[in-house]
């Protein structure tokens, strides 16, 4: 069993989760609690994101990051430090790496924020952006909600446990354009369209991208590239729930590698969603997941020291 879901990412079925029949409940937590323990990924079927309403975001995406420079760096505000609006090339770089990634991005938070949550910035060239992020925003909070029941179960936590710690949580759609690159030889050195890391929140929730190079970094140190099907999604495991199960359950290292010379020139897009908590909750490891033979590997903190620390790391503030 183990190694065949080292093999590949293994595929679930969430309706399986939500049946009301308790063996199929069961059956999809204890096989997505496997996964996330041995790969850290696990490809998702029925996850409430139609085929019209994917293309319609790609779509309008494209829109926005096709206008010309001046346009986009209206909606860039270094002071948001890139947890809103559009975020320009050459202004995130990987934790432990010294060449920016080669990709532009553009983010959205909660429709109603509370507190000192920022507010949402959006493209008036392109009207529809803000309709269709919204709408995927929505559909898959309540998706990474439902996940996490069955995480939380899987980890004998009560099924609500997160609950109280995502609403109205610090949670981000990002869309991202890794755009053309027209002359490959003037590259710096190691500068690739997304270097290899992991992700900062709980889970990040991936639909098809428009073009290949994703690739998971396997146990045995092999990477291997990761494609969702067209009716399926992709969810791995974040830092944030790494450090909360105290790496029981495991955010795997990712990278987006550039494409072949000859599609160099081409733009690769993709829209991850990535599933935060609000700030407050506490990431102190379970207690549960701590023994003699897995001691505590991680300091105490809570979920928006953390995001912090990360956003320091990345570039994104000073």
């Amino acid at each position: 069993m183990e190694q065949a879901l080292l093999d590949k990412v293994p595929s679930l079925d969430l309706a399986e989760f939500t049946s009301g029949d308790p063996e199929r409940k069961a059956k999809f937590v204890a096989d997505l609690g496997a996964a996330f323990n041995n790969i850290g990924f696990v490809a998702i079927k029925n996850h409430g994101l139609n085929e019209e309403l994917r293309h319609n975001l790609y779509s309008s995406v494209e829109r926005f990051f096709k206008q010309p420079e001046e346009v986009k760096k209206k909606y860039e505000f270094p002071e948001l430090h890139g947890q809103r609006g559009y975020i320009g090339k050459g202004k995130e770089t990987a934790k432990g790496f010294k060449v920016a990634d080669l990709k532009e991005f553009y983010h959205v938070g909660q429709p109603d924020p509370e507190g000192t949550m920022f507010k949402n910035i959006f493209p008036e060239e392109v009207p529809e952006f803000q309709r269709y992020t919204q709408q995927v925003y929505s559909t898959f909070e309540n998706t990474g909600k439902t996940l996490l029941r069955a995480i939380a179960i899987y980890l004998e936590l009560p099924e609500d446990y997160f609950e109280d710690k995502v609403r109205n949580g610090d949670s981000i759609l990002r869309a991202l354009h890794y755009f053309p690159i027209e002359n490959p030889d003037l590259l710096p050195e190691g500068a690739v369209r997304a270097a290899a890391h992991g992700d900062i929140n709980l889970i990040t929730l991936l639909m098809g991208a428009s073009a290949e190079g994703l690739e998971v970094l396997r146990r045995d140190g092999e990477w291997i590239a990761i494609t969702a099907l067209p009716d399926q999604i992709v969810v791995n495991v974040g830092d944030m729930l790494d450090r909360l199960t105290n790496h029981k359950l495991k955010s795997t290292i990712h990278r987006v590698v550039n494409p072949p010379r000859e599609k160099m020139g081409t733009s690769r897009y993709s829209i991850p969603f990535f599933m935060h908590p609000r700030g407050d909750m506490n990431l102190t490891s379970l207690e549960s997941c701590i023994d003699e033979q897995h001691p505590k590997l991680y300091t105490d903190m809570t979920a928006g020291e953390f995001l912090d620390e990360r956003l320091r790391e990345l570039g994104l503030k000073k």
